[in-house]
């Protein structure tokens, strides 16, 4: 097995569609929008093997019908539950597959909606979460199928994991969430350093996520 990394595919003004890739193959997470994964899959000479959904928002599976149509063979995976009509491979808690020799596990966990779903793998040595739009960095998801109690409980799942876990979220949130979190804990001085390390990043243009 050759070397797998994952790369972030900027989408709409804030969203970020993963990919998790090989020197051929690759996986996307969430792609509410198809051009920038094809274009992504072009720039690098990759097929499309599966797309993993988390969650059925628009700016979420948005994309899918259209790489669908390109990557015919590509999988759609997903929620047993799933509000969204095009999962092909259904799953629940703790189910596992393999996909480019990583095992994945998936974890359900309501809050944002009631039919989300995060997908956990290790590469490297290190857990990967690919959290959707349930966990950020500096915050939670806005609840809106999902009461605060089943958000709080899916958020002590992740509790769970290893600090080590490196946690891939669909959006560019950070300096909003820190921002608010500020007011709540205003003499936090590990968040008012959190918050320039990130306020530097994006000046940058950069990512503040993955994050740990």
């Amino acid at each position: 097995m050759g070397t797998i990394t994952i790369e972030a595919i900027p989408a709409f003004v804030d969203n970020y569609i993963w990919c998790i890739q090989d020197a051929k193959t690759a996986i996307v997470v969430d792609p509410g929008q198809a051009e920038p994964v094809l274009e992504h899959l072009k720039q690098h000479q990759l097929s499309l093997d599966a797309i993993l959904v988390t969650h059925h928002h628009p700016d979420h599976v948005g994309g899918i019908e259209r790489l669908k149509q390109v990557f015919p063979s590509a999988k759609v995976i997903g929620f047993k539950e799933s509000r969204y009509a095009g999962v092909e491979h259904e799953h629940v808690e703790g189910d596992c597959f393999t996909l480019l020799g990583l095992e994945f596990r998936v974890i359900e966990v309501p809050g944002h909606t009631l039919d989300h779903i995060a997908f956990l793998t290790v590469l490297d040595n290190r857990p990967r979460l690919f959290s959707g739009d349930t966990l950020f960095s500096g915050g939670c998801g806005r609840l809106f199928e999902g009461t605060a109690e089943q958000m709080l409980h899916s958020l002590e799942k992740f509790k769970l994991l290893p600090d080590s876990t490196d946690i891939y979220c669909a959006h560019e949130y950070t300096l909003s969430n820190l921002a608010f979190a500020k007011t709540l804990m205003p003499s936090n001085q590990d968040l008012h350093e959190y918050n320039s390390k990130c306020e530097s990043l994006r000046s940058g243009n950069q990512s503040t996520i993955p994050t740990s």
